[in-house]
């Protein structure tokens, strides 16, 4: 029995715009899906399923509807389905298109050759667009391909009422349009290939990262080395790394020294030196060397499929900015048949314009609107930029995150595994009572149950003294510390939260309450950390928020500068702190400890590093692979001002050119074949601006 909710994904064929993903959508939640995500540019549906809504009942709810569910295991042909459509109509277009240039004693010109032209390309629009509006009627979302559907309907059957009702006279060209019709889909069906085209682009990067978890890798089966795929790759599998291979899952070094191209995930550039017991991330590159690695992390555990499950759920939570073009496009073509209608009426009846004249403007008007164009001005971009921004090792969950991190005003920072590199080293441990090599075994035993970066140190510094201890009833306490019971005695590692009282100590180690041992500590700043702070402070209010010791904050103050600095603050006084901050202005918070989770949660944007603890990953929206420093913050901020500046000026294309396009349509100035060549590449500008994104120069 399936597990209630879980998450299935369904490659679904037929969709030929962003409104047929918005009707699929509809139609599931409509009938209790739930979770339902529809990524128009992958041909994706996600959503979970459960007992009553199984995946066959959802793949039955998609294909009632019109739209085929396929195996996402078939080929990729050569060419599309859309592009095959296109060649066929193509090649009964051009002879019935080129009449209109020859004389009328042309073979071309009889009626029974055109309508023998026109009726293949005719069925193929009927098929094509027709299903995909009627389907689009059915979800209740209308998509463009109505429009184009009644436009080119409505030229064929007029000429076919036009050649009965003056069959055998002269007058009978003057009311054929069997090119129009034709020409029409011929032209939108040009303008769905460039669009389709377009959009593989803005998934390059996702393809790219698709690439790497395709590659085989090489495991230690029975003493022979056998080549297993990512899928059937297993937890303590034992894998062979050469030089220039790439590393197919997140593991740990066994035995091997390497040097490695992170660039892929983490945007460093600079080649990485590892060492035996050195982690490595699925996805990057063995430059030098030979290793063999264990297998901690598999299948949809690695980093490598986080990033490609972000990358595609990029649609998954809209963005503010998109909700007006959703609004629009879905009244969109009810308000345009009605313009189309009201522009033949007023232009025959009321300003006396024939008939024919009327009629060719009405369907201009049909053909020239696109609400395609709206619903892929955000969408692509976001696209882009989660793409772009995934390839600098940054990982951003959902548009919606985008712009909200393009208004940001405030950052606030944690100190501690954030501005400081987090690596301890003991300059001073003070005995106060009792053995010193117990004293030292108790703080190893009980520190290595924290992920504090401070716990790490200690628990490192002092692995020369783990003779196991048995202990019971360990709780840590958020920013305070750790407590556990040994024998009958409780011992709590932490620091006192108070302003007042002068400490001249980092870390004491209480024994029933009483101290009986002090710590010292010295930690340095990251690499760089001072550039990055200075060129923040150009744009943005930057506030240091650290639960250490005052002497120590102002000390770390002396060199980066921050606007406000608040010192021996507790994972309450952060949020408090950071609800200030947010009444002000949109503020992000940056931070890696347990202790910053509730501030990273509460933040108008929580923002953890790629080795934060598990709850700190989960509290942020934004998550930093480098773990080394923060220079990926400054270029997280760029990539999203400049995700969010495109998708402004998508949204503006789409309605300014619907704006001009459609009275230039009702005016006579557009007749219904230009009309569809400007419509067809209308959605081409929106997309191309998007893939403008991936290599405009931003940093």
């Amino acid at each position: 029995m399936k597990k209630i909710g879980e998450k299935i994904v369904l490659h679904v064929e037929g969709m030929t715009c962003n409104n047929c993903a918005s009707g699929i959508r509809t139609h599931l939640e409509k009938n209790s899906i739930e979770n339902v995500n529809v990524n128009f540019p992958l041909s994706e549906v996600s959503c979970n399923e459960d007992e009553a809504s199984n995946k066959k009942h959802i793949i039955s709810l998609i294909e009632d509807i019109g739209y085929k569910v396929k195996n996402k295991n078939n080929k990729e042909k050569k060419f599309s389905k859309v592009e095959m459509l296109f060649f066929t109509s193509l090649l009964f277009t051009i002879p019935l298109f080129s009449h209109m240039f020859l004389d009328h004693s042309n073979i071309l010109y009889d009626p029974f050759i055109q309508l023998g032209l026109c009726l293949p390309v005719y069925f193929i629009g009927l098929i094509y667009f027709g299903k995909s509006a009627f389907n689009s009627l059915k979800t209740g979302v209308p998509n463009m391909d109505v429009l184009i559907f009644i436009g080119s309907s409505a030229a064929f059957f007029y000429s076919i009422y036009g050649w009965w009702l003056f069959y055998g006279t002269n007058e009978v060209h003057n009311y054929m349009f069997f090119e129009t019709s034709a020409t029409i889909i011929t032209l939108v069906l040009l303008g769905n290939v460039l669009e389709h085209r377009s959009v593989k682009q803005t998934t390059t990067a996702l393809k790219d990262l698709h690439k790497i978890k395709n590659t085989l890798a090489k495991k230690i089966y029975d003493d022979k080395i056998v080549d297993v795929k990512f899928e059937d790759i297993i937890l303590g599998d034992i894998l062979i790394v050469n030089s220039g291979d790439k590393i197919p899952i997140d593991g740990t070094i066994i035995w091997g020294d390497c040097t490695l191209d992170e660039s892929m995930i983490t945007g460093e550039s600079l080649p990485v030196v590892k060492k035996t017991n050195s982690m490595v991330i699925g996805g990057t590159t063995l430059l030098s060397g030979s290793i063999k690695i264990k297998a901690l992390k598999v299948g949809n555990n690695t980093i490598l499929s986080q990033i490609i499950e972000l990358v595609k759920n990029a649609q998954k939570d809209q963005p503010e900015i998109q909700k007006l073009g959703d609004k629009v496009s879905a009244i969109f073509v009810p308000i345009v048949i009605c313009i189309s209608i009201l522009t033949f009426f007023i232009s025959h009846y009321a300003f006396d314009i024939a008939f024919i004249d009327a009629f060719l403007r009405s369907i201009a008007v049909l053909v020239i609107s696109c609400p395609c164009a709206m619903g892929l001005a955000t969408p692509t971009a976001i696209m882009v930029g989660i793409g772009r921004a995934a390839k600098n090792g940054i990982l951003i969950k959902g548009g919606n995150t985008l712009e909200k991190m393009a208004n940001i005003k405030n950052i606030a920072f944690d100190k501690t595994g954030t501005i400081t590199s987090g690596n301890f080293k003991i300059l001073n441990l003070n005995i106060i009572e009792g053995n010193e090599n117990k004293i030292k075994s108790i703080i190893y035993n009980i520190e290595k149950h924290s992920s504090h970066p401070i716990a790490n140190s200690l628990v490192n510094e002092l692995k020369d003294y783990s003779n196991e201890i048995k202990i019971k009833n360990i709780e840590e306490k958020n920013g305070l510390g750790i407590r556990a019971q040994i024998d009958n005695d409780i011992y709590f590692i932490g620091k006192e939260i108070n302003e007042n009282q002068k400490r001249k100590f980092d870390v004491y180690l209480k024994k029933n309450n009483n101290i009986v041992a002090t710590i010292n500590l010295k930690d340095e700043i990251k690499d760089g950390t001072q550039e990055i702070i200075n060129e923040l402070k150009k744009e943005y209010n930057t506030t240091l928020v650290s639960g250490d010791r005052k002497e120590k904050c102002e000390e770390l103050n002396r060199s980066l500068l921050f606007d406000k600095v608040f010192s021996n603050q507790s994972p309450e006084d952060k949020l408090k702190i950071i609800e200030n901050l947010n009444k002000e202005n949109n503020t992000l918070m940056v931070g890696d400890g347990i202790n910053d989770a509730p501030a990273l949660s509460k933040a108008t944007l929580g923002l953890s590093l790629g080795h934060a603890s598990q709850i700190a990953i989960q509290s942020s929206e934004i998550i930093l692979l480098n773990k080394e420093n923060l220079k990926q913050l400054p270029k997280a901020l760029k990539i999203s001002k400049h995700t969010l500046l495109t998708i402004k000026q998508n949204l503006f294309w789409a309605f300014s050119y619907n704006i001009i396009a459609i009275p230039i349509a009702c005016l006579g100035y557009l007749n219904p074949m230009w009309a569809a060549l400007f419509m067809a590449f209308s959605d081409v500008v929106v997309i191309g601006n998007s893939i403008r994104l991936k290599f405009k120069r931003i940093f």
